[in-house]
């Protein structure tokens, strides 16, 4: 799943970028509230966590463009702003959780998965496709009753295979979910991790679950 970060302190940004990625989470970072609010509007993350003061303008009204637009995406407020007035703002305007700082990182991490299973519709912390299950909780991947070993690179490459079955996803889609990095024509790192992954999970079993689209990308299926 690929986040959004706004924050405007540098140390803070860092540091929850690493705790962030170390949890197996893409990170896009903006340090003010209109670089954020155009990220936001352009598509391609899944969730924002957003500061309320912020340069340009602040957090308050980056949610409530965000919301005048009918964007659906989950916000989460992380702020240092604590009195009750604040939180029921900041709930009012649309956002779907109000953390305050400091806070407990184990907790926004929680606070992160709540928010995104209310909005994907996912009642539990595990992704089901045929007799392939993985446990974002444990880190543990089954095909049927076999336990299969990931790194945590293929496992959240399998993710991204899981959360969008039946779907084809390009080598640059994959990349920037993935490395967060724009894909580089000439690299096969794309290929290579789904040829490992395919030997995981596909290669010992009768049944094959990811497919090569020929100039397209890889699919789920």
């Amino acid at each position: 799943m690929k986040l959004l970060l706004v924050e405007d302190d540098p140390k803070a940004a860092r540091s929850l970028q690493q705790g962030l990625r170390e949890e197996g989470f893409v990170v896009d970072h903006a340090n003010d509230g209109h670089t954020g609010l155009e990220h936001a509007i352009s598509g391609g993350c899944d969730l924002v966590i957003l500061d309320v003061s912020l340069p340009g303008i602040d957090g308050w009204s980056v949610l409530k463009q965000l919301r005048t637009n009918a964007s659906d995406l989950p916000v989460i407020m992380l702020t240092a702003r604590d009195a009750l007035d604040d939180r029921v703002r900041g709930l009012s305007l649309g956002a779907d959780d109000y953390v305050v700082k400091p806070f407990a990182f184990s907790e926004l991490i929680a606070r992160i998965r709540a928010v995104l299973r209310r909005r994907d519709g996912r009642g539990a912390n595990t992704l089901v496709f045929e007799d392939l299950t993985l446990d974002l909780v444990k880190s543990k991947v089954r095909r049927g009753e076999t336990e299969i070993d990931l790194t945590q690179k293929e496992m959240q490459l399998l993710e991204l295979f899981m959360r969008h079955k039946d779907e084809v996803l390009s080598r640059t889609y994959i990349a920037e979910r993935v490395w967060e990095v724009t894909f580089d024509g000439d690299s096969n790192v794309v290929d290579v991790s789904v040829w490992r992954l395919r030997g995981k999970i596909d290669e010992p079993f009768e049944r094959k679950l990811i497919h090569t689209v020929r100039g397209r990308g890889y699919v789920l299926r």
